[in-house]
């Protein structure tokens, strides 16, 4: 049968999404992590220029408590975890931000450290925030064990034995941070200072390396102390095995302001995303070994969400969603997807937005990119961003083009009445026992005296009721002049004229607002996965499961 000649190319740009549905702030909390995620590009740097790994330090005694070295030795430059372990009481055990003491705490070195950084090191790290770090490092962080889990594997193994895999998927991880610090933060090397460097140019890079060798660090401990336990008899962790496990993270609201104070990088971040999709979608024609390879990654999908578990009611009904769509996609690939039609997977994701629900969709995203990174891993060069340069205000520009820009990208913020008290009901703060972002509610709790401004929607309403007093050709500037509390927010109008993703399409003050979908949004761009809420305002995921170690990076698949 001779296949029909395709019809001529189209561009990505015909294909690519609405801001309008895109930054909706129930479809952002739906997100998936894709092979665009920052701890899959920071991998396939790793393994694409050869890094080496090593363990100059390994000093832990019987109980699991010392320090250790992990090195990571790149074209250019070293980085090395240095990890001290503690003898933690059960009770002093914490996900908190609050808490005083872990299992576990880290610092990534920019270098090899010598006696006086790991002195240094040693006094100050395991304080956390009541200690300080130099410019010498790149990040901070500690992390717990799983009650769960990791004395389990540490018994297992010490008599022989290995731990049931189904455990070990269940929770995902031996240990999970509760933070992990970076970006000039308590004294460590800022943000600016490491982004001329060619593998810290991508955000969270040095975070990142941090979690994964942290990952390392976990099983090489739990190995350790299962052979000081049972002498000859003990076995280390298998290798099949050790790959189901990550890193654990609980991420509370701290993190979620940060999609706010940085519209550039979310514009960059999720512009990136829908680029890539877009660049699939114009694909006239469906390859062999691309169709193969999107269905090994729906098949992982699949395995993931059957073990993929949550006590929260809307995270299982998300569940329960996300694994039915699974199948369906599956299903549809087998027996309804024409690969051999024009545009094959434009039409695959036609369908998807017809018989998917949202979450499903968004999988069916991740899904598409999976096999094409020829076609899209180069965007990464395009996340980052110097803020700095975007900052000033152009105050030459008249009212009414800034007006223009008002309706057209803020119109869901124009049609709030924020005099009501459901539309206004929460206000953001920062607690002072931790600096850290809080959100009140605001008729029933003090405190909005000291808010926030991440009441974007309700300041570019405010805007818009001060233009109506203005002539539609004066220029900004005389507003300022007069109005100056407006100055943020024009800004921000300014922003998006170029940056069409720099905001989330919501009201991030309403009463039923779930701030974590803003969380889940920017974990799904590092690369998490297991989304596992505890409450409306904290999460539990999981980092780096099912990726590779340091020891066999370079003997696996191109990631």
């Amino acid at each position: 049968m001779t296949r029909a000649p395709l019809s001529p190319a189209r561009t990505a740009a015909m294909f690519r999404r609405d801001p309008v549905q895109v930054m909706q702030l129930a479809r952002l909390g739906l997100a998936h992590p894709t092979r665009l995620s920052f701890l899959r590009i920071l991998l396939r740097r790793m393994q694409r220029e050869n890094w080496r790994f090593d363990r100059p330090l390994f000093d832990i005694d019987a109980n699991g408590v010392g320090r250790a070295v992990y090195r990571a030795i790149g074209s250019e430059r070293t980085y090395s975890l240095v990890a001290f372990a503690h003898d933690l009481p059960a009770d002093l055990r914490s996900d908190r931000v609050i808490a005083t003491a872990w299992d576990a705490t880290f610092a990534l070195h920019d270098g090899t450290p010598d006696a006086a950084d790991l002195g240094r090191l040693a006094a100050n790290v395991p304080l956390q925030e009541a200690g300080r770090v130099t410019q010498k490092e790149l990040t901070l962080s500690r992390a717990n064990r799983s009650v769960r889990l990791f004395d389990h594997v540490v018994q297992c193994l010490s008599e022989g034995r290995q731990p049931d895999s189904d455990d070990l998927a269940a929770t995902g991880y031996l240990m999970r941070t509760t933070a992990v610090y970076g970006s000039g933060k308590f004294g460590a090397a800022t943000h600016r200072s490491l982004s001329e460097r060619a593998e810290t140019a991508a955000p969270f890079q040095a975070e990142m390396l941090t979690v994964w060798l942290i990952r390392a660090f976990t099983v090489d401990l739990v190995n350790h102390m299962a052979r000081d336990r049972g002498g000859a008899m003990a076995v280390p962790l298998a290798d099949g095995l050790r790959r189901i496990l990550g890193v654990g993270n609980s991420t509370g609201l701290g993190m979620a302001p940060f999609l706010v104070r940085h519209p550039i990088l979310l514009n960059n971040w999720m512009m990136v995303r829908e680029e890539a999709l877009a660049r699939v979608r114009a694909q006239q024609a469906a390859m062999s070994d691309t169709v193969e390879r999107f269905g090994l990654a729906l098949m992982a999908a699949q395995e993931n969400a059957a073990v993929w578990t949550s006590a929260h009611p809307l995270q299982q009904d998300r569940l329960t969603t996300l694994r039915s769509g699974l199948d369906q996609i599956a299903a549809y690939a087998e027996t309804g997807w024409d690969r051999r039609a024009e545009y094959p997977w434009d039409a695959l994701w036609h369908w998807g937005q017809t018989h998917l629900e949202t979450e499903a969709q968004e999988a069916l995203l991740s899904l598409m990119l999976e096999p094409h990174g020829h076609l899209i891993d180069g965007l990464e060069d395009c996340l980052s961003e110097d803020e700095a340069a975007a900052f000033a205000i152009d105050g030459s520009q008249q009212i009414g083009a800034l007006k223009t820009m008002l309706a057209r990208n803020y119109d869901w913020a124009l049609e709030v009445d924020y005099t009501d008290h459901k539309a206004s009901g929460r206000f953001w703060y920062v607690s002072e026992d931790k600096l850290e972002p809080r959100l009140g509610e605001r008729f029933d709790e003090p405190g909005n005296d000291r808010e926030l401004p991440l009441d974007i929607g309700r300041q570019a309403a405010a805007l818009h009721e001060t233009l109506e007093s203005f002539p539609a050709t004066a220029p900004i500037a005389e507003l300022l002049l007069a109005h100056p509390e407006h100055r943020s927010i024009v800004r921000r109008v300014q922003l998006t004229a170029a940056r069409p993703f720099a905001e989330i399409r919501d009201n991030l003050i309403d009463a039923n607002m779930l701030p974590i979908d803003m969380l889940r949004c920017k974990l799904a761009c590092f690369g998490a996965s297991r989304f596992d809420p505890r409450s409306d305002r904290w999460v539990r995921i999981s980092l780096f499961q099912n990726a590779p170690y340091p020891d066999d990076l370079h003997v696996g698949p191109d990631l």
